[in-house]
């Protein structure tokens, strides 16, 4: 297969590691990626989604199966007012992927099953806005807005709301307005697959208690993915 932009005509699964069981992530139809220089390991290959700056491994079969040559990724960027005005599309998006009967999936970002990440990158793409594809890249990517319960005033819908442990991000939810979220979760937790919850102490679902807990703080949109790799 030639080296080069690559255009996908139909899904590919990512994977963490060359031949592992686990899924890293899902690129839909239309997405493009290149390979890298890293050599195959058997039957695997790396590779890079252009969007966002994604690695995984995928089946070369697959990779050759599903791929044309196609030019080079020109990333639409948008500015911080384009975005703004983008969000109650994102916010649409979102709310109409909860109505679909639906599980968690780790890796999941072509729906019906997402994981947290996963839904929000997926979200935002449907408005023609890109972000990063983990929970912690899109951390630090968003610009900060706040940081606890009591800046809750601060937040607007569309705003992303993290969780986690004081070292690192592992969960995120889109923020619907006065302290809502919607998220995808996993059983572990009182649910298996997108709800929406609160941040207020008030609300008694053991899903809400248990992310409440581990709030980190809120982030905003305000740029566009350039495409570059992300770690």
């Amino acid at each position: 297969m030639a080296v080069g932009p690559r255009l996908l005509q139909a899904p590919l699964d990512l994977h963490s590691r060359a031949g592992g069981p686990g899924l890293a992530t899902q690129a839909r139809a239309g997405r493009r990626l290149r390979l890298l220089t890293e050599p195959p390991r058997g039957e695997h290959q790396l590779v890079e989604l252009l969007e966002d700056g994604y690695r995984g491994w995928c089946d070369r079969e697959e990779l050759k199966a599903r791929t044309v040559a196609c030019g080079p990724h020109r990333p639409r960027l948008l500015d911080a007012p384009a975005i703004a005005s983008r969000l109650p599309r994102v916010i649409a998006f979102a709310l109409a992927a909860a109505e679909v009967p639906n599980r968690y999936l780790w890796g999941g970002t072509l729906g019906p099953d997402y994981d947290c990440s996963g839904l929000m990158q997926t979200a935002f793409a449907a408005a023609g806005i890109w972000i990063p594809r983990d929970a912690y890249q899109q951390e630090r990517f968003c610009t900060p807005v706040a940081v606890a319960i009591d800046d809750l005033r601060l937040l607007q819908p569309g705003d992303l709301i993290f969780f986690g442990t004081a070292r690192r991000c592992t969960h995120v939810g889109l923020h619907l307005g006065g302290g809502r979220y919607l998220h995808s979760s996993g059983i572990a937790h009182g649910r298996n697959g997108i709800g929406v919850d609160s941040l207020l102490s008030r609300n008694d679902h053991p899903v809400a208690r248990h992310y409440a807990a581990e709030l980190r703080g809120a982030g905003r949109v305000q740029r566009c993915h350039d495409g570059s790799h992300l770690p």
